[in-house]
């Protein structure tokens, strides 16, 4: 007996998977907890920023504020926003600068394959996977030859060289995912390539740069070991950096501490908000072709 009879083949309907008890009410209460489990950091940030110092130890922490207080929220901004600043001239940059790199990589990629190309792309990746720690005296000392260490420029560079490879291989995805035919349409009319990508590709590319953007964004500004490494200037670090500078060597105000976490927090929270619902529909554009 052959496999093929001996295991029943699938049909065209559907199966859908019905666990004991469960059903659209079991749903909505464990995405209820795992929300709550979730918010709770961001009810404690909340809470403590907007206490007196002596409301914002640590036993009373969860505890709603007896009188509203903001001066942590001040103080932090104070000692934050010269750093907040230099987040900003880091992480736009180095978005912007390799979301376009990884788009040129991508339609290279996936339309137009050379010879080791796959190889060219097997070895892109495996910088993704290369840690951070090991590359640390190496980058140190180029930086150092070229004149960029201790700057914004050198912190940017780095930024830019490792999100590359996740930017192109996001965008390899995406473009696989347009038909042919496009490109053999335009070069019947006589475009060139370039012209190709730049008047055809690039307008349809707008979910691919969301996906990139938010990935990009969310890695750099979160960027803590970079950061403290390639600029140890504390006035030119990012605010990741700072924020772990406002807790003192022998106590900590924790209504500041607290308040300047919410600063750090709130620009990755408006990325998502203002791009969360084209995320997902970038992020799966192109898994089935």
């Amino acid at each position: 007996m052959s496999l093929r009879t001996a295991l029943p083949l699938p049909t065209g309907r559907r199966t859908h998977i019905r666990w004991p008890g469960a059903g659209p009410l079991a749903g909505v209460l464990a995405l209820t907890a795992l929300a709550v489990l979730f918010l709770v950091p961001v009810y404690v940030m909340v809470m403590a920023g907007m206490k007196p110092p002596a409301q914002a130890d640590a036993a009373h922490m969860w505890e709603l504020p007896k009188s509203i207080d903001f001066s942590g929220l001040e103080d932090a901004w104070a000692k934050l926003g010269p750093n907040l600043r230099n987040s900003f001239e880091v992480v736009i940059p180095a978005t912007v600068i390799s979301s376009a790199i990884g788009s040129l990589n991508g339609f290279v990629l996936a339309k137009f394959p050379f010879r080791g190309s796959t190889v060219l792309f097997a070895v892109m990746l495996l910088g993704m996977f290369i840690p951070y720690q090991v590359i640390l005296v190496p980058l140190v000392r180029f930086l150092q030859s070229v004149g960029l260490y201790g700057t914004l420029t050198g912190l940017t560079l780095v930024h830019v060289i490792y999100g590359i490879p996740i930017t192109t291989l996001i965008f390899r995805n995406y473009y696989g995912g347009i038909p042919d035919e496009i490109i053999e349409a335009a070069q019947v009319d006589g475009a060139s390539n370039v012209s190709i990508f730049w008047r055809l590709f690039l307008p349809l590319s707008v979910p691919g740069f969301v996906v990139c953007g938010i990935f990009q964004f969310t890695n750099v500004w979160n960027d803590f070991l970079f950061g403290i490494t390639v600029v140890p200037d504390p006035t030119q670090q990012p605010v990741t950096v700072a924020l772990n500078n406002l807790a003192g060597n022998f106590s900590v105000q924790w209504n500041t501490v607290m308040a300047g976490a919410l600063v750090a927090a709130v620009p990755t929270a408006i990325v998502y908000l203002l791009l969360g619902r084209f995320f997902v529909r970038g992020l799966t554009a192109g898994s089935v072709k």
